[in-house]
């Protein structure tokens, strides 16, 4: 008998003892899990699932998917290419009962995202969560205080921003609220620096196409 199975967006068509990769799941290895989304189980169709029918399997491992490398070139005046690799996460399973009743009452953990918030992780915030209201509201201003403190000093020693080439006061508050706020500190930048705040901010190559690195070092010295 087979089953269409659906998780991490996928839908994937599976018979017992099957091995199978699908999205990463929280879940260790040696662990049993339990599909609940079930599209369809041998002759039967479901509405979009099939009600009281389920797949189980055993973890078997967390691996990693090949390597992706992701291309980018701008041909623009100030030209930039940049390389990226990535590699998905993923679940290694084996496909041990595929059952067409009872699925609901068979009392085997149903499989969850690695990124979805489990009903566990809520009950474990939970005391957290009430702990934090029933706190002073004295000891709350006490710890807002520093950053108030901090806030109001950044634009005093902070450079102007906006002396770098094409850096209006938009892009300035942006780099301020990032915590950008001195030419050595764009001076200092990494690829790896570059690359996270041209993500972060969406700058889309504007810092190697602008020259802002080479133009802080020269601030600076100024």
């Amino acid at each position: 008998m087979f089953a269409v199975l659906k998780t991490g967006g996928k839908q994937y068509k599976v018979q017992s003892g099957d091995v199978l990769r699908v999205e990463k799941l929280a879940a260790d290895a040696g662990e049993k899990i339990q599909f609940n989304e079930i599209l369809m189980v041998g002759a039967t169709v479901g509405a979009p699932f099939v009600e009281g029918a389920a797949v189980q399997a055993d973890v078997i491992d967390q691996i990693k998917g090949e390597k992706v490398i992701h291309f980018v070139k701008r041909r623009r005046k100030h030209g930039s290419k940049r390389t990226k690799g990535h590699r998905q996460q993923l679940t290694l399973l084996r496909i041990t009962d595929i059952l067409e009743k009872g699925g609901d009452k068979s009392g085997v953990r149903a499989a969850i995202g690695a990124g979805s918030v489990s009903s566990v992780a809520v009950a474990a915030a939970a005391p957290k969560a009430a702990a934090k209201k029933a706190a002073p509201k004295k000891a709350a201003a006490k710890a807002e205080a520093p950053k108030k403190a901090a806030k109001a000093e950044a634009p005093a020693t902070a450079d102007d921003l906006k002396k770098l080439s094409g850096v209006g006061p938009a892009l300035e508050k942006k780099l301020l609220e990032a915590g950008v706020t001195t030419f050595a500190q764009i001076a200092s930048w990494s690829d790896a620096d570059v690359a996270e705040m041209d993500e972060k901010l969406s700058f889309k190559g504007r810092i190697e196409r602008e020259g802002w690195i080479e133009q802080a070092k020269e601030l600076t010295k100024g």
